[in-house]
């Protein structure tokens, strides 16, 4: 039960963190509503990892376990990063471990690499990409180590490209309009494979064979359209909120 030990773990830091916070008389930075964002996010992706969902996506159905990835790779790393935006990020660690990770150099190089816009694009599309070659899916299925690090990967792949969407600790590495364009380019990378997925006249994947009178055909389809629905929902709502603010001044500057 090792995603269960790890969300018990994040769970612990994140209340330390935002008690600290709070304590410090900014409650106004360490809110409910964060506790409420952290854990959701924590719940969809025990949901998706320990839950019904992961019993289905291993035994019967493409489409669950489609279901399954889109969640801990995109909604839960969403929501994560969101509640975690501001000095929250900081007082995430303890100061005891924060201090020598912030001294080393290092590490900074390492993050400050996988943070670069082209960087985390390319690995989360690699990671879409290599993940579904058939063999590849398959055999991960038969190995539950493979299986336990392709899941690994889902969640860094989707924790980069989102902590740039969001940009928790305001380094500005993208502005408003790189944001967007990278939630598109995400959108646009996903979209190639739910074409492939939908379009095809055969099953790619010889080990779901559908179930409950859904065929291995129409499972497949169902996969495209879930990972297409929940990318619309995730990037445009994103998108959306980059974009509020715009809107509003334009609303302001109309004569009524």
């Amino acid at each position: 039960m090792i995603p269960v030990v790890l969300a018990a773990l994040a769970a612990l830091l994140f209340m330390q963190g935002w008690v600290r916070l709070r304590r410090r008389g900014r409650a106004d930075l360490a809110g409910f509503d964060r506790l409420a964002l952290f854990a959701l996010g924590l719940g969809v992706t025990l949901f998706a990892l320990v839950g019904p969902l992961d019993r289905v996506a291993d035994d019967s159905l493409l489409s669950a376990h489609m279901g399954q990835h889109v969640l801990i790779g995109d909604l839960g790393p969403a929501l994560l990063v969101l509640a975690l935006r501001g000095p929250l990020l900081v007082f995430f660690l303890p100061a005891a471990l924060l201090g020598p990770i912030a001294r080393n150099a290092r590490v900074r190089g390492a993050l400050g690499t996988l943070l670069r816009p082209r960087v985390a694009f390319g690995i989360w599309a690699t990671n879409l990409a290599v993940w579904h070659v058939p063999w590849l899916y398959d055999k991960a299925l038969e190995h539950q180590d493979l299986h336990d690090f392709e899941h690994l990967c889902w969640t860094f792949a989707g924790t980069l490209v989102w902590t740039l969407l969001i940009d928790p600790g305001g380094h500005r590495r993208l502005t408003v309009g790189g944001r967007i364009a990278l939630a598109a380019a995400l959108f646009g990378a996903g979209e190639i494979l739910t074409d492939v997925l939908v379009f095809s006249f055969s099953p790619l994947y010889p080990y779901y064979h559908g179930a409950d009178g859904i065929s291995a055909l129409t499972d497949q389809k169902l996969s495209g359209i879930v990972m297409m629905v929940e990318q619309l929902l995730t990037l445009g709502t994103a998108v959306a909120l980059l974009l509020r603010p715009r809107w509003r001044a334009r609303t302001r500057l109309v004569p009524a």
